[in-house]
């Protein structure tokens, strides 16, 4: 049996991306290679807003602050909120799991794994997890992850399967690169091989976070670029902005560039909906 430290495990609607509306199960882990400090920040500049927060006066998820500039699931990652981050086995996931399903059992429900980035530290985990009596009649797996983790020997082999039990492209790479706008660098973030390897496995798009033309634009590029190593799946544009404040006010604009360029439009449904809480 292994074991998992994850920030988060809920049960919502996807809000984002292919499987919009979908309900699901969120499992998310903790740790990331990625701060994403320049989200809602002018170009250049680095959020320093979860700086502020006094991470030892909290003691759960849903009792901690949200944010309008940096990653907005800062306490996934953030060393300074790891105590909120518990090792649970996969035998106590799986049933947790089960307590939160309607009827406590998977029917249409999809599970997603997020992050931070779920497939930073915890591959060699998931098959454990993913085998287990409670998950067998699963159906449906998103991973949601920035694109820069390669899959390893002992996962590919599990997840080739898990899918051939199950029907064609089961498995789900949701793929965000982060764009300058996120204030990592580009050699960073875009890792073209990594996502052609998971188009082996199962159903690939990509999703950029932008703000403005200038965020498309480079979102353009990076496309260009995944195309040129055989990337062949679709490309969403979402708005920035984790808060409702922020998120309206270029949400109509995404939509627009994303309709000029044939991509595909990602809203966040879970900023109306929520606002963005902890466990939406």
């Amino acid at each position: 049996m292994s074991n998992i430290k994850i920030s988060e495990l809920f049960y919502s609607i996807q809000g984002e991306g292919k499987f919009m509306g979908v309900p699901s199960v969120f499992l998310r882990t903790y740790g990331c290679n990625f701060t994403c400090s320049g989200f809602g920040m002018p170009k250049g500049e680095l959020s320093v807003e979860r700086d502020s927060i006094d991470a030892e006066s909290f003691t759960d998820y849903k009792s901690l602050p949200l944010v309008s500039t940096g990653c907005d699931s800062y306490a996934s990652w953030d060393p300074r909120f790891k105590h909120l981050s518990p090792v649970l086995s996969t035998d106590v996931i799986a049933s947790s799991i089960m307590d939160i399903l309607p009827h406590n059992r998977w029917n249409d429900v999809h599970l997603v794994i997020t992050g931070g980035e779920p497939l930073l530290g915890w591959q060699r985990s998931y098959p454990d997890l993913l085998s287990h009596d409670k998950m067998k009649s699963l159906q449906e797996l998103t991973f949601e992850t920035n694109g820069t983790q390669f899959l390893t020997a002992d996962f590919i082999s599990y997840l080739n399967e898990w899918n051939r039990i199950r029907a064609k492209h089961a498995i789900t790479f949701s793929v965000s690169p982060k764009l300058s706008i996120s204030g990592e660098s580009w050699s960073d973030a875009i890792c073209t091989d990594v996502v052609t390897q998971y188009q082996i496995y199962g159903f690939v798009y990509l999703k950029f976070v932008v703000a403005t033309k200038e965020d498309v634009e480079e979102a353009e590029k990076a496309v260009a670029e995944y195309r040129r190593k055989g990337f062949k799946g679709p490309v969403y544009l979402m708005p920035c902005g984790g808060v409702e404040s922020v998120y309206t006010l270029n949400a109509k604009n995404v939509a627009l560039e994303a309709m000029k360029r044939g991509w595909r439009y990602s809203d966040r449904l879970q900023v109306p909906l929520f606002k963005n809480e902890w466990g939406t």
